[in-house]
């Protein structure tokens, strides 16, 4: 009986010698994913800096903490005046990553990256959207955002140069003006809208009346080089009939008996079918 009660125990010590050896083995091994870095403290001291993969710490003396080092975004939604004074609200936005080979520094000085985006970064970056937004009027902004979001990107950028991370691609998400503003913007808006109609239809009357000018002048400018080219005809005839007239009165100069010849080249050969003597006519003759 004796034999028996000392192997159960010796088998109990056994295992549970072999649990403790595996939680020992178990504990060394730390795995970190992909994004990530795992800090190492020893005894409450941050001592190192693991890489993602397979690694190795002291079991029950190290604890490993991870910090995210893919690109994070944090959004802030304000109280902000534009530089007419018009209150409005916005959400702003900001895309930043923790620098890698810095991290163990950033979770030194914030103990995580929950307390620095609280205590740091979203403090800043309501303070900068705030500014950004007091540089430009209403309507710039809500025609135009991209010029307070390059303006978001520069101030954040100054006011994070001295923290281990990287701030890129702001946004202003969504901007609310009040009500009254927004109609008299809509209102004005539709009244540019009618002058660019009526300015279009009046550019298009002007062209019709135009093209009528054009029509009549191109009518006008026909009728007159009809005209002309009537005239020049008339003329032509005229000075061509004076010629004649002229070199027949030369030819009668010449010999009175000119226009007997004429009359004789225009005779037809056919002789006169009555005579005339006298205040009587008699026939003579039908010529058939």
């Amino acid at each position: 009986m004796d034999n028996r009660m000392m192997g159960l125990e010796r088998r109990v010590i056994i295992g549970a010698l072999c649990f403790f050896v595996f939680m020992l083995a178990y504990g060394s091994i730390e795995i970190i994913p992909e994004g990530h870095v795992g800090i190492v403290n020893k005894f409450g001291k941050t001592v190192r800096q693991l890489d993602p993969g397979l690694n190795f710490k002291a079991p029950l003396i190290e604890s490993v903490v991870e910090i995210e080092v893919r690109q994070r975004k944090n959004v802030e939604e304000l109280t902000a005046a534009t530089q007419n004074q018009l209150a409005t609200i916005a959400k702003v936005s900001i895309n930043w990553t923790v620098d890698k080979s810095s991290a163990m520094d950033l979770y030194i000085q914030y103990v995580g990256l929950a307390r620095f985006e609280s205590r740091i970064l979203d403090p800043k970056l309501a303070s900068v959207a705030k500014a950004s937004i007091a540089q430009y009027p209403a309507d710039q902004l809500i025609k135009n955002r991209s010029l307070a979001v390059a303006a978001i990107l520069d101030g954040m950028q100054e006011a994070m140069r001295e923290f281990p991370i990287t701030v890129n691609s702001p946004q202003i998400e969504d901007i609310q003006f009040p009500k009254p503003y927004l109609d008299a913007v809509l209102a004005k808006e539709q009244a540019r809208e009618d002058a660019e109609k009526e300015k279009h239809k009046l550019a298009q009357q002007k062209l019709v009346a135009q093209q009528k000018v054009n029509t009549a002048k191109a009518t006008r400018d026909a009728m007159m080089a009809e005209a002309d080219g009537k005239a020049y005809q008339i003329k032509t005839e005229a000075a061509s009939e004076a010629e004649a007239i002229s070199i027949i009165n030369a030819e009668l100069a010449k010999s009175p008996q000119y226009i007997e010849l004429v009359k004789a080249k225009g005779w037809d050969g056919k002789l006169p079918a009555t005579l005339i003597t006298g205040d009587k006519q008699s026939l003579l003759y039908q010529v058939k």
